[in-house]
């Protein structure tokens, strides 16, 4: 619809997997299936591609993209092959790679997300955990086995106290930041071609959150 859309942005040659906003809302990270991560500036059409960083070559696919709350000139890019990357938005290069998991090897990360008051970098793998990550040494602070299934997505509470995930368990998990601990378990959605829940999401304001499945429902929760 003309009367939506406002603009387009073009670059990627191929699936755009993963999109993030940094804090100021002024620059906007996606990743794709082409192996590039790509930095824009959304208020402009022409030229609005600043960056971009092409990992696939050491790296892999890219498959999920996050700004650094703590740090917004930074942006973690997570990929198939496990590896999560610590780089500078303003110089295209990267400036750590993050030890997806302890003692090397590692599962396609799903999705990454940022701790919105710690440097912190917390993923969610198709190897069923979630791990934490530091910002400035790379090292996993933490990890859990989260779910029987793939953990595909992850979503922090604006207040920055709870951490939702998602599962093709067909769960949706709560957890409590500080903790670690689990705190609420709901049964979401059906199992669709081995697949569940794919998307998880707290409302910036109120006391709601949201999740999408496999099974072609999006749900609001209380």
């Amino acid at each position: 619809d003309p009367g939506v859309l406002s603009g387009v942005l073009e670059g990627h040659g191929d699936a755009v997997w993963g999109l993030a906003f940094n804090p100021a809302g002024d620059r906007l990270a996606s990743c794709s299936a082409d192996g590039t991560v790509r930095i824009w500036d959304p208020r402009r059409e022409d030229g609005a591609c600043l960056s971009t960083y092409d990992a696939q070559s050491e790296h892999g696919v890219p498959t999920s993209v996050t700004f650094s709350a703590t740090q917004p000139g930074h942006a973690v890019a997570a990929f198939r092959t496990g590896a999560a990357v610590l780089y500078d938005v303003e110089a295209a290069r990267p400036v750590l790679a993050l030890e997806a998991r302890s003692g090397g090897g590692g599962s396609q990360v799903n999705q990454v997300v940022s701790h919105p008051s710690q440097p912190l970098t917390i993923t969610a793998s198709d190897d069923r955990g979630i791990r934490f990550l530091d910002n400035r040494t790379g090292k996993v602070v933490h990890s859990m086995v989260a779910h029987l299934d793939a953990v595909t997505c992850l979503a922090v509470d604006p207040n920055g106290v709870f951490l939702m995930s998602g599962s093709h368990d067909c769960s949706l998990r709560l957890w409590h930041l500080a903790h670690k601990t689990c705190v609420q378990e709901l049964t979401a959605h059906r199992k669709k071609h081995e697949e569940a829940v794919h998307a998880v999401a707290f409302h910036p304001s109120r006391a709601l959150s949201a999740s999408a499945g496999a099974d072609a429902l999006a749900k609001v929760f209380v």
